[in-house]
């Protein structure tokens, strides 16, 4: 007994890894600091499988999803710490990380790190470490960014702490009692602006909005006076005239606004503001009370500009969300309304792109990856490094919002496996901006016999976008099969595989024996060739060989990226399709011409009379 006491006060810290599925080696699963009795009965494991089921809207998930268990629970002397490696890219002034508990229920808490840093070894890693007072499933999120104050009766002047241009300035008398109130702020980039604009003709009048602001008011009293609140604004860059340019701009405003009501039915003319920095901006608040109520446009706040790109105005009742929204020429409240809802959609969701390539050495081996578009040239050039090259292209992006799922199987006459044993699996993705969801798998022939006309096996990788809302609320999260038919795809992508001649074991007496060592003459001989034409950059097609389109695509896949080499197999593919008695110099020497090689095609005549092939 007094050994089992002695144990329970001893503390200590133990490390625990899992390994992941196609690797070799054992990854840091994370931390826990207890006592020793305890550390004898946790378990944890990786459930990065129902990753869906732990984010929501504007959280950004950075580590492994990770389950820790007990067999004992009732012997647990809580609190204990667990630290939690995790990779953050970006997290801004306006985004802080949290842990985020999940019990079986699926009803979460976030917990506040104690640290964010912790050594693994002799080196300082990313580790949220918290203190946990029962167990369940732990994720690490970057989150918006929560300011939290408290109103008096005597009122309040607030400015944010991760953003001081945000202000909230609360009169005496403006809650009957003091009043908590919680904040987030979302950023809006300029570019998300600029892309609405560019898919939507109506939205061309938006010049810029205010970031998207989010207020929880637990107490729910009712305004006894107004909140100034000020903002940043982007003011329009085009509008900056001063001085005797103030009148030109006012009569190019009133005449763009006399053809944009001409021409596009959503605008709506209005007086010109007398202002030398805004000279015809329109200033409009958008929100919403309650997220069942939507959005609204609140034409009776009047909106002013101040200073240096910020606009203040009086609220009178409690908003949960809004933003303000700067136009060049007044829009109907029906496409403002369109806009914000296309924006709040847009903020929650990510472009991203699907990348399947293959390896160089070995086709049979490929990977595919779910990127961000803005860090696709990036992710592009990594697999390069590792060997990885296309066909195919990536497929052209589209929007999804975190922890959404791809789900991807292959058909034709082209199937693939995680282990090399288990063929024809449903495979899955589950996007997350913050991590990089990949997976390796082997490809093969179905039926080694098909596809008999062309000189590859021919498949398709197909891809669906499996929404938040289309999972299911389970800890177990199996992957259906055949279950896609009442789906459009997402995407296809065409696949090849080149095929394996064959040996053929004829009898001794069958097997022709070289009377002369021409073949590997001509081998060196289409070697230098290649290596001529590739200096002057040489296209495959401009060698006017007749060999069908496939022969081309699979030079190409085989060589990607050495013009040398794909002319090489080029040629030596189009010398294996000539007859043995057919005159190859001739032939090659008349495409040389027809390619407007002639040079080539006489020091080729020369090479082959002098028996010269280097």
């Amino acid at each position: 007994d007094s050994e089992e006491v002695q144990k329970s006060r001893h503390w200590m810290n133990k490390e625990f890894f899992f390994k992941e599925s196609g690797k070799n080696k054992h990854e840091l699963a994370c931390f826990i600091k207890a006592p020793v009795t305890v550390l004898e009965n946790l378990k944890c494991r990786i459930l990065n499988d129902v990753s869906s089921l732990v984010v929501n809207d504007s959280e950004e998930l950075v580590s492994n999803v990770i389950s820790i268990e007990c067999s004992d629970y009732e012997e647990i002397l809580f609190p204990i710490n667990i630290m939690i490696p995790f990779t953050s890219c970006f997290r801004g002034n306006y985004r802080e990380i949290m842990v985020k508990v999940t019990d079986v229920n699926f009803q979460s808490n976030y917990l506040t790190p104690i640290s964010l840093e912790g050594y693994q070894g002799n080196h300082k890693e990313s580790f949220a470490e918290v203190k946990i007072y029962h167990l369940g499933v732990f994720s690490v999120l970057s989150c918006l960014k929560k300011e939290t104050f408290t109103v008096p009766k005597v009122g309040l002047s607030q400015k944010l702490s991760m953003d001081s241009r945000i202000s909230f300035c609360y009169h005496p008398e403006t809650f009957s009692s003091p009043a908590p109130m919680q904040l987030k702020i979302q950023p809006i980039e300029p570019s998300l602006v600029s892309a609405l604009k560019a898919r939507h003709d109506m939205y061309h009048s938006v010049i810029s909005t205010s970031a998207l602001v989010h207020v929880q008011h637990p107490s729910a009293q009712p305004f006894n006076s107004s909140v100034t609140i000020t903002l940043p604004c982007p003011p329009n860059p085009e509008k900056k005239r001063q001085g005797d340019e103030t009148q030109h701009a006012r009569a190019i405003s009133a005449t763009v606004k006399r053809i944009a009501s001409t021409y596009h039915p959503w605008a709506v003319n209005s007086s010109v503001r007398k202002n030398g920095e805004n000279l015809s901006d329109i200033l409009k608040l958008l929100g919403h009370r309650n997220k069942e109520e939507g959005w609204k446009v609140f034409d009776d706040v009047v909106i002013q500009n101040a200073q240096n790109g910020l606009v203040s105005f009086e609220l009178r009742e409690h908003l949960e969300c809004f933003a303000v929204i700067r136009l060049s020429f007044l829009l109907e409240n029906t496409y403002l309304l369109l806009f914000a809802q296309a924006l709040e959609e847009a903020l929650c969701s990510t472009m991203a792109n699907v990348v399947l390539y293959r390896k160089k050495e070995n086709p049979h081996k490929i990977v595919v990856l779910l990127s961000a578009s803005k860090e696709l040239t990036y992710e592009l050039q990594n697999l390069h490094e590792e060997g990885y090259f296309g066909p195919p292209e990536p497929m052209q992006q589209f929007p999804l919002r975190e922890g959404e799922q791809i789900h991807f199987r292959f058909s034709g006459n082209i199937f693939a496996s995680e282990n090399g044993k288990e063929f024809g699996k449903v495979y899955r993705l589950i996007f997350h901006s913050q991590r990089k969801p990949r997976l390796e798998l082997q490809i093969k022939e179905v039926d080694e016999f098909g596809n008999h006309s062309s000189p590859h096996y021919k498949g398709t990788a197909v891809f669906y976008k499996i929404t938040r809302e289309m999972i299911t609320k389970k800890w177990e999260q199996p992957l259906p099969f055949g279950e896609y038919q009442h789906q459009s795809p997402l995407c296809k992508l065409a696949l090849t595989l080149p095929k394996h001649e064959k040996p053929i074991n004829r009898p001794q007496s069958m097997k022709r024996i070289s009377s002369d060592s021409s073949e590997a003459l001509w081998d060196n001989l289409l070697f230098w060739l290649a290596e001529e034409l590739a200096e002057e950059n040489t296209s495959l097609l401009a060698l006017c060989l007749p060999v069908r389109q496939s022969m081309l695509q699979l030079v190409r896949l085989k060589c990607p990226d050495n013009l040398t080499h794909q002319i090489y197999e080029l040629l030596c593919c189009w010398k294996k399709s000539l007859p043995r008695s057919a005159d190859k110099q001739q032939l090659l020497s008349r495409y040389l011409q027809k390619s407007g090689r002639s040079d080539l095609s006489e020091e080729l005549r020369l090479k082959w009379q002098n028996k010269v092939f280097t």
